[in-house]
């Protein structure tokens, strides 16, 4: 059985009371000009922050106004880059996730419908108006106001994980894409 004496290093924090936009540790894309926020030894524990993948644009509430009035124009927001001390480009790196989970104070999820106003989806002829569903976090269990009766195993996933390419990698995919 394996004891800590401390829990792990938080390397990169988030304020969800506050704008993704304004926090230096939040971007959008994996490009090579992104400087580390962190630097991690290989076998350190530590822990990531992070925002959804609006930056905090949908609410906890009963309207769906935030869904059809989301900014796509910056989306995916990423919580790094974070670098390991002697990792190499070409390197192979394992990364063991310990836990992933909501914020304490943030138990909750959502899903949604966009609507045609904001570009829609592949079910927008079905749903054209926005929509949202919020489900509560219970444990392991997860249930809506929005869809009355319903509970389910809500398993969170911590979403896009990657590395940064190379310069002459991004040169390579932009050329490919450009032609």
């Amino acid at each position: 059985m394996l004891f800590r004496s401390s829990r792990p290093e938080t390397i990169i924090k988030v304020d969800l009371s506050q704008s993704a936009y304004d926090n230096d540790m939040i971007h959008n894309r994996w490009h090579p000009d992104i400087p580390m926020v962190a630097m991690v030894k290989p076998g350190d524990e530590f822990i990531v922050e992070c925002v959804d993948w609006t930056g905090g644009q949908i609410k906890n509430n009963d309207s769906a106004t935030d869904v059809r009035d989301v900014d796509l124009t910056q989306v995916h927001f990423l919580s790094g880059p974070i670098g390991v001390v002697g990792a190499e480009p070409g390197d192979l790196l394992v990364v063991d996730f310990l836990d992933v989970g909501a914020f304490p104070h943030s138990q909750w999820g959502f899903n949604g419908f966009f609507s045609k106003k904001n570009g829609g989806g592949f079910l927008t002829d079905h749903f054209p108006q926005a929509q949202k569903s919020i489900w509560d976090i219970h444990g392991m269990f997860t249930k809506s106001r929005h869809v009355p009766g319903v509970s389910f195993a809500g398993l969170i996933h911590p979403g896009l994980i990657g590395c940064l390419p190379s310069k002459p990698l991004l040169d390579t995919w932009n050329k490919r894409e450009q032609d």
